[in-house]
Parts: C-alpha cells; structure tokens; sequence
C-alpha cells in the first residue's frame, strides 16, 4: 500500500498507524531500534523534527520503505497529436 505524505500531520498518522497495525507498543518498537518508549513517543508526535535516519530506521523496522516519487509531468495540449482532418 502506499502512503502519500505531504505534512508532518500526515507522518504522524502514518507512523502511529503503521505501529498499531504491526500489534507494537512503543516500547516494542523502541527495543528493536534501541531506544526507549519516549523516543518513540517524540518521533511520532514531531517527525519533523527528528532526524532523516532515524525516520528511516523506524520506517524499515515497521516493514515498509521510504521513496520519493516524482509526479507524472503534465502534457501541454498542443504536444498532443490532433487527428488527420483534410482542409478541404
């Protein structure tokens, strides 16, 4: 499943979801990634300002990926082949 994450809001939800779905306390996950339950409390209530490794790494342990999606570039219309219309 993908998640599209625009705002730290949107990486709250997200981690704290991703914890939950996995059956995890806080303090589960703290000992996977050897910190304790306050850390983990703190990155999921201020993801924006916790470091890119450890996002990452709490990321990884949940078992998902982090990746950077461009979006698809728009088409300006007169690049799109019109029909063949004979002027007649």
């Amino acid at each position: 499943m993908t998640y599209p994450v625009d705002t730290p809001q949107q990486l709250r939800t997200i981690l704290r979801t991703l914890r939950q779905s996995r059956n995890l306390t806080q303090t589960q996950l703290g000992e996977m990634l050897g910190v304790g339950q306050k850390r983990i409390a703190r990155i999921e209530a201020a993801p924006e300002v916790t470091a890119f490794d450890q996002i990452a790494r709490m990321v990884s342990a949940l078992g998902c990926k982090l990746v950077i999606e461009e979006p698809p570039q728009h088409r300006v219309a007169e690049d799109i082949p019109q029909p063949y219309s004979p002027k007649w």
